[in-house]
C-alpha cells in the first residue's frame, strides 16, 4: 500500500530540506512524495530536490500562486493512492512515522483518519510547549482510541487536538465528503467533523512519530493576531451548533456553542498583541 505524501511548498529552504529528508529516510520506503511548489521565487529548492534523483519524488510547480489553502486543495486533488498525508514543508516525520500509521490503518480498516502522537518544535528544531499545545495534549485521548460520530465531534469541538500535517487520510472518505468552500483556518476541523457526520472514524495512537513546527510566520499565528482566525472560528462554531442540534447530537451542540479552547486562544492572542504593542514589537 503506497502512501502519497503531498507537500505544498513555499517557505524556508533549510526547513524544506529537513522535511523532505525526513520523508525519504522513513524505515518504510513505500511512498510517493509530491512537492507542489507555489511559485517560490528561488529556484534552489527545486534544483536540490531534482538532484536527489529519487524515483519516489515528484516535483510540480503551480502556474500561479494559489496561496496556502489553494495549494493544499491542489495537493489533495493530485492524490492517487488510497491513503495520503498533506505534510507541512517545515515539519518532520520521525523515521517510523509511515510504518506506524500504516499499521494502524491496517488494523482499523474502517477508519477515515489516523492521528498519531505529535511533539512540537520551534524554528530551530528545539522542543517547545506553548499553552495552546499543552491544552491540545490534555484534550487528546491519553491512550489508543477509535472515535466516531457524536463522540468524535464533541471531542473536537471542545478543542481540535489534532495536528493536520501529521494526519493520514483515507482518500475515498475525503473525496466523498469534500471540502467546505469559504473556509481558510478551520478547513481541517470542518473536514474531520463532516467525516464524523458521514460515519467515518478517527483512530488515535499517542506514540509520538511526528514533529510539528510552531513559529510566528505560520498562517494561524499571523491570523490569530489580526483577528481573522477567530472571526471565521466564531461563525463556524455557531453554524456547527445548529447543525448538531438538527442532527440530534446535543452534547456536540453544547461543545460547539461553548468552543472554550477557541475562546481561550483568542484571549491569549489579544493579550499577547497588547503586550507586544506596549513593548513596541510584534506579539509572539
Amino acid at each position: 500500500m503506497t502512501i502519497d505524501v503531498m507537500m505544498p511548498f513555499y517557505g524556508d529552504v533549510d526547513q524544506f530540506r529537513q522535511a523532505v529528508t525526513s520523508v525519504l529516510d522513513q524505515t518504510d520506503p513505500d511512498l510517493r512524495l509530491v512537492v507542489v511548489d507555489d511559485c517560490f521565487p528561488d529556484p534552489t529548492p527545486a534544483e536540490w530536490l531534482l538532484a536527489l534523483d529519487d524515483a519516489r519524488v515528484e516535483y510540480l510547480r503551480n502556474e500561479t500562486n494559489l496561496g496556502v489553502n489553494g495549494n493544499f486543495r491542489r495537493c489533495v486533488d493530485l492524490v492517487v493512492a488510497d491513503w495520503f498525508v498533506v505534510m507541512g514543508c517545515d515539519d518532520l516525520m520521525h523515521p517510523d512515522y509511515l510504518s506506524t500509521v500504516r499499521t494502524l490503518a491496517r488494523h482499523h480498516p474502517g477508519a477515515a483518519v489516523i492521528a498519531p502522537g505529535v511533539d512540537v518544535i520551534d524554528e530551530s528544531g528545539r522542543p517547545v510547549a506553548p499553552l495552546g499545545d499543552r491544552i491540545k495534549s490534555v484534550l487528546a485521548p491519553s491512550r489508543a482510541a477509535e472515535l466516531s460520530g457524536e463522540r468524535l465531534a464533541t471531542s473536537l469541538y471542545h478543542g481540535n487536538w489534532t495536528y493536520f500535517p501529521s494526519l493520514l487520510w483515507r482518500t475515498k472518505a475525503v473525496r466523498e465528503v469534500g471540502f467546505r468552500p469559504g473556509l481558510e483556518i478551520v478547513l481541517d476541523l470542518a473536514l474531520l467533523v463532516d467525516l464524523a457526520s458521514a460515519g467515518g472514524s478517527l483512530v488515535h495512537d499517542p506514540e509520538v512519530v511526528f514533529s510539528y513546527r510552531r513559529h510566528r510566520a505560520s498562517v494561524s499565528s499571523v491570523q490569530a493576531v489580526d483577528g481573522r482566525r477567530f472571526a471565521e472560528e466564531n461563525q463556524f462554531f455557531d453554524d456547527e451548533a445548529r447543525r448538531c442540534e438538527a442532527r440530534g447530537w446535543p452534547k456536540a451542540a453544547r461543545a460547539a456553542r461553548w468552543h472554550a479552547t477557541s475562546r481561550l486562544n483568542h484571549l491569549q492572542a489579544r493579550v499577547g498583541a497588547g503586550i507586544g504593542r506596549l513593548r513596541g514589537r510584534p506579539a509572539h
